[in-house]
C-alpha cells in the first residue's frame, strides 16, 4: 500500500516542483525546526542487503526518492519482492523486502543517475541466473565504471561492455560467483569497494579485496558499508587501510531503521549561517558513519555555534562566516553546500582532496565555478579542489547540471542574493523530493517544517 510518500512507479512525479525556480531570499533571521527524510546511502545499502538476506526484512523510515526508486526497480528486475507497508515516517511508507533465491536474470536495469545503483547492482547481476542489461540516463553514462568492470571480470563475471569500460553493459550471470582475491583501483569512487563488499557474502568463497589506487575517496561510505554488513551478522576484517576480507556466509534478515540523511540536511543548517538565526534538525543520530555527521565540526570551523540536545542538532549563526582551508576527501558530497557558504564568507576558502567529484552527476568543480561566476562570484578550479574568493553577488541563472546538490546550493546562494534562479529545481527529487516544501517552510518559520 502507498498511504504516504511517492509510489514505486514514480506516478507522484507530477506533484514535485519542476523547472526554473526563483530562489526565495530570507526576510528575517531564521527560527526553524525540521525533519529530513532517510539517508539515500543507507537506504540503498540496506535494500541490497535485504535482497540477499536469509529471509524477509523491513526498512523503517527509508528514503523515497528517484535514487531509491531506481534501486527498488533494479532489485525487482532481479526477482526481489519489495512491498510498501505502513510506517511512522511523514515522508512515506516502510519497505518490506522478500529476497529472491536465486536472483533471476533476463531483465533490464536502468540506473538513472544513481551511482549506488550502477555500482551496487553490477555484482548482484553476476549472481543472477541469466543475462542482465545495465544502463543509465544519458547524462550518467559518463560516470566511472571501469574499475568495477575490471574487478568483476577478475572474479570471473562475463561482461559485454562493447570495449568501452563504461555503461551500458550486459552481464551474463551464471547463478553464482566463486569470489576470491582481487585488486581494484577505486580512486574514482569508493562505491566500487562498497558494491563488492555488499555482494561478497554470497560469493562461494567470500572476498579478499585490495585497493591499489593512489587515493581512496569517501572512506566514511566504506565504513558505512562495513557497519551495515555487521548489523546483519557479516563481520568484515580490515587488513590495513586498503584491504578488506569478507567471509562467505548468510546475511541475517533484520528490521532496520534508516537514519535521516545528514548530507541532505547540510543546506538547511548552512542557511542559518547566511540568513542569521538558527535551524534545528530533529532525529540527529548520536553516532553515524554518514559523511554529513562531520557537519558539526565543519560548520563550527566556519563560525557557527553548534549544539545538540535530546537528539536534535541546532546550528546558529555566528558573527560572520569564516573562510577555511579544508581537506574534504572523506566528505566530498558536502562540497557544494560548503562552496555556497564560502561564497558568503569574510575571506577566501580552499577545499582540497576532491578531484574525484569531477565524475559525479556533473563535473562538480567546473559547475560550481561556472555558477559562481554567473552570479558575480570568483572561483578558481584547482587540480584537486576549488578556491573561493567572496565577492558581492548578483542575481542570475544558477544551472543545476542534472545535479541535485548543485540545485540546493543555488537555493542557498539565493537566501542572501535576490534574483537567483535555479534552472531545474526538479533535480532535487534524486534524493530529496520534498526540498522546496521544506526550504520554503524553513524560511517562513518559526514552525515545524516536517512534511
Amino acid at each position: 500500500m502507498t498511504a504516504r510518500g511517492y509510489s514505486l512507479d514514480g506516478s507522484d512525479a507530477a506533484k514535485r516542483p519542476q523547472g526554473a525556480y526563483r530562489a526565495p531570499t530570507a526576510e528575517r533571521a531564521l527560527s526553524a525546526t525540521l525533519a529530513v527524510p532517510g539517508s539515500k546511502s543507507l537506504t540503498n545499502r540496506e535494500l541490497v542487503l535485504a535482497a540477499i538476506a536469509e529471509g524477509p526484512s523491513t526498512l523503517h523510515r527509508p528514503l523515497h526518492s528517484d535514487d531509491s526508486r531506481r534501486m527498488i526497480e533494479a532489485l525487482g528486475a532481479l526477482g526481489v519482492e519489495i512491498e510498501e507497508v505502513d510506517g511512522d515516517s511523514p515522508f512515506g511508507p516502510d519497505l518490506h523486502v522478500t529476497p529472491a533465491a536465486p536472483l533471476r536474470g533476463g531483465g533490464t536495469i536502468d540506473s538513472g543517475q544513481a551511482g549506488t545503483v550502477m555500482r551496487f547492482i553490477a555484482p548482484l547481476a553476476g549472481l543472477a541466473n541469466g543475462d542482465v542489461y545495465v544502463t543509465a540516463h544519458e547524462s550518467a553514462l559518463h560516470r566511472p565504471m571501469g574499475g568495477m568492470i575490471k574487478a568483476l571480470r577478475d572474479l570471473g563475471v562475463d561482461i559485454d561492455d562493447g570495449g568501452h569500460w563504461s555503461l551500458p553493459f550486459r552481464v551474463h550471470g551464471h547463478g553464482h560467483l566463486r569470489g576470491g582475491e582481487i585488486d581494484i583501483d577505486a580512486s574514482a569512487s569508493s562505491q566500487f569497494v562498497s558494491g563488492l563488499l555488499l555482494a561478497a557474502p554470497r560469493f562461494d568463497v567470500g572476498l579478499r579485496l585490495r585497493h591499489v589506487g593512489a587515493r581512496l575517496p569517501s572512506v566514511p561510505h566504506i565504513d558505512m558499508t562495513i557497519e551495515s554488513l555487521a548489523r546483519r551478522g557479516v563481520l568484515v576484517e580490515r587488513s590495513g587501510h586498503d584491504e578488506w576480507i569478507v567471509p562467505a556466509g548468510p546475511v541475517r534478515a533484520k528490521d532496520i531503521a534508516i537514519e535521516p540523511d545528514l548530507s541532505n540536511a547540510a543546506p538547511f543548517l548552512g542557511a542559518a549561517l547566511i540568513a542569521g538565526g538558527h535551524v534545528t534538525v530533529t532525529g540527529w543520530p548520536a553516532h553515524s558513519t554518514q559523511p554529513g555527521a562531520h557537519l558539526t565540526e565543519i560548520l563550527a570551523a566556519m563560525g557557527a555555534r553548534v549544539s545538540r540536545r535530546s537528539g536534535n542538532l541546532t546550528v546558529s549563526a555566528g558573527k560572520a562566516i569564516q573562510g577555511v582551508d579544508l581537506d574534504l576527501s572523506g566528505v566530498s558530497e558536502l562540497t557544494p553546500t560548503l562552496v555556497g557558504l564560502a561564497a558568503c564568507a569574510d575571506g577566501p576558502s580552499t577545499f582540497r582532496g576532491i578531484a574525484h567529484i569531477r565524475g559525479h552527476e556533473t563535473d562538480r568543480l567546473a559547475a560550481l565555478a561556472a555558477n559562481l561566476r554567473a552570479v558575480g562570484g570568483e572561483a578558481e578550479e584547482l587540480p584537486d579542489g576549488i578556491r573561493i574568493i567572496p565577492r558581492e553577488l548578483t542575481g542570475g541563472t544558477w544551472r543545476a547540471f542534472h545535479d541535485h546538490r548543485m540545485a540546493t546550493t543555488g537555493a542557498l546562494i539565493g537566501i542572501r542574493t535576490p534574483g537567483v534562479v535555479v534552472d531545474d529545481i526538479g533535480t532535487t527529487a534524486k534524493t530529496l523530493p520534498e526540498f522546496v516544501q521544506l526550504w520554503e517552510g524553513m524560511l517562513r518559520g518559526p514552525r515545524s517544517t516536517s512534511a
